[in-house]
């Protein structure tokens, strides 16, 4: 293993137990607590349909990185796996987008938290988040809280976070049982239609209400490849294992809420739905059906999810700006290790930028769905990695410890899901995403060009389909249905999910075309598997 800062280096000392249950720390955060009240709203029962959607989507993505990180284990996996595939260009471009999805994770955490002590402090905390000053010093006291942990190694936030995930497994599966055993309103499956928004709401609810975000906690167990005590057996197995189970945990919470809210609460349906502690909903379910004790859990639970959820994202977004370090996209002063082999200046990083994000998303609903399209983004290049380095580097000649049945077929639909996924989230959302990574690129072109480094010697064989991706992903969702994704009803639904189909496949071609023809380093960094794990696949 490489070292740093006078033979520092990552330490590894996470097994299979603690990478997965860094993934399902990652997964059950303030998204179980608010992802079933905003996806009913917009979805009604039919919101069930979209935690299948979501789930399955993401669990494709899963098995695409399962192969990838137990071949190329290392820190800040997602953005080191373009460069191995297609150059250092497009590594910088995918790192902003990286950058820009994990940093706005734990600002989600810190408003969750707010957002459920409205209950019990209106005039501290406004409903809508942490809007006001004294709101904001406690946010950033809380972010601070989460930086603090980081400090002392991976081992303790490691300990920590299995130790939470106990709780955290445990409060939503009591929940479920509860709500349905003291609500019981089945009706409310039929009610006000199952789908009253229509197929429309369901794909809407994917991207904007909190449902692909609180699936996308699966990238821990990746971003903490490098200190991985075994990546062949662990890393599949945390991955893969963290999504079913989220699956199951989701689409059992979004019928406890479905079945526990009062009948008069729909009186407006299930979009107009409002009742008393709305703000925190399942506390406030719970209130109303009598179960004060599940309250009071709950109220408990609002710090300790979402919490354990911001230790952990800080710990890998951290892991992000040392892989940026590390890769040699920007200063290598981003890959600096305290004594105890923690990314110190990606701490540091973490927690300012964090502050920054809690500015311009006042409420937990606007920011997940800017995380969701910004994360998806980025990991919907790996399909795309998948498939490049499979053609250039063959598996008869080069044999993955984890091979992908299939690949093709998942890597194409992986690709076409994470796009539609992008595009749900909407024209308001996109353009700022896509606008920030505009400005981004301009600005690093001008320092390039200050600093006499030139543009000719970015990687832009491997990089340049990246402007008619990007700038047809915002087309597309400028040319559709305003409905849907607000924009100008050019392209009407369901024609608008064909085309952003075809159009993923078109430029999945034309990005694997631009790979690296002969990836040196990929070859040289590899994992081959062992004979006595998977005999049925020589090593090399």
């Amino acid at each position: 293993m490489a070292k740093e800062d006078g033979g520092r280096q990552l330490r590894r000392e996470a097994g299979v137990i603690s990478l997965l249950f860094a993934s399902l720390g990652g997964i059950i955060g303030s998204g179980w607590l608010f992802g079933p009240l905003h996806a009913a709203k917009i979805a009604g029962p039919a919101a069930l349909i979209a935690w299948l959607i979501g789930g399955i989507a993401v669990l494709l993505l899963a098995f695409v990185f399962a192969e990838l990180v137990t071949a190329f284990p290392r820190a800040g996996a997602v953005v080191a796996f373009p460069k191995l595939s297609h150059g250092s260009l497009i590594a910088m471009v995918m790192s902003w987008v990286v950058f820009l999805g994990y940093a706005a994770v734990a600002p989600a955490e810190v408003l969750a938290v707010l957002r459920y002590a409205h209950n019990y402090m209106p005039a501290v905390v406004p409903e809508n988040g942490a809007a006001t000053p004294l709101g904001f010093v406690e946010a950033g006291l809380l972010m601070a809280v989460f930086v603090a942990i980081n400090v002392y190694g991976i081992r303790w936030v490691l300990r920590i976070n299995n130790t939470f995930l106990w709780w955290k497994l445990a409060i939503p599966a009591l929940t479920v049982i509860a709500l349905i055993a003291a609500g019981g309103h089945v009706g409310n499956v039929t009610s006000h239609g199952f789908a009253p928004a229509g197929s429309k709401g369901v794909l809407s609810a994917v991207s904007t209400s909190g449902v692909v975000f609180s699936y996308l906690g699966f990238r821990q167990a990746i971003e903490l490849a490098g200190e991985s005590a075994n990546p062949r057996r662990n890393l599949p197995i945390a991955v893969v294992g963290s999504v079913l189970i989220g699956i199951v945990l989701y689409c059992l919470l979004q019928l406890a809420f479905i079945v526990a809210v009062e009948p008069q609460s729909l009186a407006k349906g299930w979009e107009g739905l409002s009742f008393a502690g709305v703000a925190g909903p399942f506390a406030g379910l719970a209130s109303l059906l009598g179960l004060g004790w599940l309250a009071f859990l709950l109220y408990v639970d609002s710090i300790v999810s979402p919490g354990g959820t911001g230790i952990i994202y800080a710990t890998t977004t951290a892991r992000v700006v040392y892989a940026i370090g590390k890769e040699g996209l920007m200063s290598e002063k981003l890959s600096t290790l305290s004594e105890r082999g923690v990314p110190a200046t990606g701490l540091i990083i973490t927690f300012v930028v964090g502050l920054i994000f809690l500015l311009p998303f006042p409420s937990w609903q606007q920011i997940v769905t800017y995380i969701s399209s910004a994360t998806v983004l980025s990991y919907g290049v790996g399909p795309v990695v998948l498939m490049t380095l499979r053609k250039n580097l063959p598996i008869a000649k080069h044999p993955r410890p984890f091979t992908l049945a299939g690949a093709t077929v998942i890597s194409g639909v992986a690709f076409i899901i994470s796009n539609l996924i992008v595009y749900w989230s909407g024209l308001k959302t996109d353009s700022w995403l896509f606008g920030m990574l505009a400005v981004f690129f301009i600005v690093y072109l001008a320092y390039e060009i200050v600093a006499g480094h030139g543009l000719a010697q970015l990687s832009w064989r491997g990089a340049w389909w990246l402007i008619p991706y990007f700038l047809g992903m915002w087309l597309l969702t400028y040319l559709g249905p305003k409905d849907l994704v607000g924009g100008s009803n050019t392209i009407p639904y369901p024609l608008d999910l064909a085309v952003v189909a075809v159009f993923s496949i078109v430029i999945l071609l034309l990005a694997v075309a631009s790979g690296i023809p002969d990836p040196k380093e990929a070859r040289a960094t590899i994992l081959a598997p062992e004979p006595k794990l998977l005999g049925r696949i020589p090593a090399e």
